[in-house]
């Protein structure tokens, strides 16, 4: 949600208040996962290779 829309939504923000940014921490979580899985890929990808 864009800060232009969240001016026109103030339970939204009552509800950042409350519950925190979820969208943002789920956001954040699923990048740094991504990179995680990308890291193990290219390790086991390299390590594959190395036995070929």
């Amino acid at each position: 949600m864009s800060s232009a829309d969240r001016a026109d939504a103030p339970i939204y923000d009552g509800l950042v208040e409350e519950r925190g940014d979820v969208p943002a921490d789920v956001r954040q979580t699923a990048e740094a996962t991504l990179r995680e899985v990308g890291r193990t890929l290219d390790f086991e990808l390299q390590r594959f290779a190395a036995r070929g």
